[in-house]
């Protein structure tokens, strides 16, 4: 197929819309559900992405989109009890593909929430029967296998968007785009993001770890997809924090370092033993648990909610659990400009970076690193993506 018409552009007034190619096929087809701009402009960077950190890692990867930058991305390792837990994936069928996609759904639930997931590798049973049970938008993969499919087909009373993508199409190396009448054209962004990024180490700490490296290469790949300005906190082979489309670096980075501190403090004791009433549906719990973690006072609200009202999760309790927050990676899509990036990320327990360099203040974002002991690679790559 060629073409084909969408509903409606990026609003419903932004009529007729379409999408097609000049020659050939287009590289998608719809095996359900009928796909708006947006859902395809998720689909196609997000499979960009999977795509590559599949490449770079050797390992199943995943991410869910939301307005065109990924609310989490992540790989195939393995969740314990507690991630099972937050990520309310303690009584499914894990799978490899699925726990790539339960990782790149927990990171940010919130922002996950109507997403569109997109796999690198075949949608196998586990990962259908997960996404039955969340708001989803849509999905999009290069392969199904028949009970998947029959799953996914009847979400969202049969209108839940399914896209079949031909793993093997490459696009033309050189890319365009109208805006306001005028074609911009441009080489497209077709660098590859490896370990050989992270060979340039300007700091004292020259030491990254294996699980480091591949936390560093996911945020990189993450971000290479992520609206820019972008900075995005990696752990456990996913990320935990992508602040995202942000003029300042370090709004960036507090946005990104204050959604991986509410990731880690999910898995504090006392929001794990949050007194849920039985039948509270997750979105219910996870914004809840946001609020919670906000310091906001449920007021009445919470007799709907819980068995009895949750004691308070103070300040000092968050500085408390969050010093136990290490190991965290850390990379932007461009140069840090100050130090003051790092001593953000810091206070969310970073202990590795990678980012571009080439700043006139590097001496001065080295010796911050140097002081917080903390190994940093300059890439010498850029990855702005608008």
């Amino acid at each position: 197929m060629k073409e084909i018409e969408l509903k409606y552009g990026c609003n419903p007034n932004q009529k007729p819309a379409k999408v097609f190619v000049e020659a050939g096929e287009l590289p998608f087809e719809v095996l359900n559900g009928r796909p708006g701009y947006i859902n395809l402009l998720d689909a196609l960077n997000g499979w960009q992405l999977v795509r590559e950190l599949r490449e770079a890692t050797n390992l199943p990867a995943a991410a869910s989109f939301k307005h065109v930058s990924p609310a989490g991305a992540a790989v195939a390792e393995p969740l314990d009890d507690v991630l099972k837990k937050i990520y309310f994936a303690e009584d499914v069928e894990l799978s490899m593909q699925a726990t790539a996609y339960i990782r790149a759904r927990g990171a940010d639930r919130m922002s996950s929430y109507g997403d569109f997931a997109i796999l690198s590798d075949e949608c196998d049973e586990p990962t259908a029967n997960y996404l039955k049970r969340e708001v989803s938008d849509g999905i999009i993969a290069p392969a199904y296998t028949s009970k998947a499919l029959e799953i996914l087909k009847s979400k969202r009373k049969g209108n839940y968007l399914v896209l079949k993508v031909n793993p093997d199409f490459e696009p033309h190396a050189v890319e365009t785009k109208e805006i306001f009448g005028v074609t911009f054209e441009q080489q497209r962004n077709a660098i590859k993001i490896s370990d050989d990024c992270l060979t340039d180490i300007p700091t004292r700490n020259k030491t990254f770890t294996p699980e480091a490296r591949r936390d560093l290469l996911t945020a990189l790949i993450t971000l290479k997809y992520t609206q820019s300005n972008s900075v995005c906190y990696a752990k456990g082979g996913q990320a935990i924090g992508i602040g995202a489309g942000q003029q300042s670096r370090v709004h960036c980075t507090r946005l990104a370092g204050n959604k991986a501190d509410y990731w880690f403090l999910r898995q504090c004791p006392k929001v794990l033993e949050l007194p849920f009433k039985q039948g509270v549906k997750r979105p219910d719990r996870d914004n809840a648990i946001d609020v919670y973690l906000g310091g906001e006072t449920f007021d009445d609200t919470w007799q709907n909610l819980f068995t009895v009202k949750p004691e308070p999760l103070t300040a000092d309790d968050k500085r408390a659990w969050l010093k136990n927050l290490r190991g965290v990676s850390l990379a932007s899509d461009a140069f840090f400009p100050f130090g003051d990036n790092i001593k953000r990320a810091h206070q969310s327990g970073v202990d590795f970076i990678a980012q571009t360099g080439g700043s006139i203040r590097d001496d001065n974002v080295i010796e911050t690193c140097d002081k917080y002991g903390i190994a940093m690679a300059f890439t010498h790559i850029r990855l702005f993506h608008h």
